[in-house]
């Protein structure tokens, strides 16, 4: 077990074994699991959720006991409860997964065996593909030009411009582009690789192109803020650290000038980063390492883009069409 301190968790609907067991949890969690902070929020919200509705199904607060014995009645009535809420599939399955995680836990710990948890099926969640933006349009996003007309300073659009070149250029995730310390970037022609720090605090390495560089450079020659080696390379209006909902409002303002969808996002940049190269030939499990996916299966959801494109392509080309 981590030797990480537990934080202290009070709950209304629950023993304070339960809270204290909760808390270890999660602490380990953080610590030996490396699981992200949001996912670690999003457990402890699920978990708490069950024992208020556990607390609320059965009439009293519920016991490390009483919990050992959940049923599967039970747990598929915490689940009806929680879909009738609208809840998506996809975050009843993140429910049910934390639930049989904790279950184990205490089963480690000999604390209990939660046998029902592991005789629910986890619910069908619809796969969607992900929309990947045209390579011409995925461009022209970082192109400071585009948003001249708007009423912003200079440097900001070309801060806006280069984080949008990082996330179509090297696939980045918006948190990672943002998590950028100026050491770790490169000036142009003094390097071509990243060294980034991806979900669960993974670092990887990932190639950077020149261009992309010179676009970042000419942002921080333009920047009125001190950059520090060891701070963000990337820093709001008033020099503080750059939120995401930023470069979201930036991609809203270019979807209306370049007419594109909704779906045109910072994270459809990276969509539209794995998307081309594999529609250029690249390499499956390359395009693993690049992205930072734990499992192939994850990355293989782009294949399923590709041949769309394909079929799109043979449909309106095929002389016999």
């Amino acid at each position: 077990m981590s030797k990480a301190a537990a934080p202290h968790i009070e709950l209304a609907s629950a023993d304070p074994s339960i809270a204290q067991e909760m808390a270890r949890w999660l602490a380990h969690l953080g610590a030996e699991r490396r699981l992200s902070p949001k996912t670690l929020e999003a457990y402890a919200r699920d978990l708490r959720q069950c024992l208020d509705f556990l607390c609320a199904h059965w009439g009293e607060r519920v016991t490390l006991k009483r919990f050992a014995s959940l049923e599967a009645t039970d747990i598929r009535a915490f689940m009806a409860m929680r879909r009738a809420d609208d809840i998506a599939g996809r975050s009843l399955m993140r429910a049910l997964a934390g639930l049989r995680s904790f279950g184990r836990f205490l089963e480690r710990e000999g604390k209990g065996k939660v046998g029902a948890l592991s005789a629910i099926r986890a619910p069908k969640v619809a796969k969607t593909l992900p929309k990947p933006l045209p390579m011409a349009s995925a461009k022209r996003l970082a192109d400071a030009d585009e948003r001249a007309g708007e009423d912003r300073e200079t440097w900001i659009l070309a801060r806006d411009a280069a984080v949008m070149a990082l996330l179509y250029g090297s696939g980045l995730r918006i948190s990672e582009a943002l998590g950028l310390k100026r050491r770790e970037v490169p000036r142009p022609g003094e390097g071509d690789v990243l060294v980034v720090t991806g979900k669960g605090n993974k670092t990887r390495m990932v190639p950077v192109l020149q261009n992309v560089l010179a676009l970042v450079q000419e942002y921080v020659g333009m920047c009125p803020h001190a950059l520090p080696p060891e701070g963000p390379i990337f820093v709001g209006a008033r020099g503080g650290p750059l939120s995401p909902r930023i470069i979201q409002l930036a991609m809203e303002r270019l979807r209306g000038a370049l007419g594109l969808p909704d779906s045109a996002t910072p994270h459809a940049l990276r969509h539209s980063f794995a998307t081309h190269l594999l529609s250029r030939g690249g390499d499956l499990r390359a395009i693993q390492e690049l992205l930072g996916h734990s499992s192939l299966s994850t990355t293989q959801i782009y294949t399923g883009i590709d041949s769309e494109r394909l079929l799109e392509v043979y449909a309106s080309a095929h002389p016999r069409r």
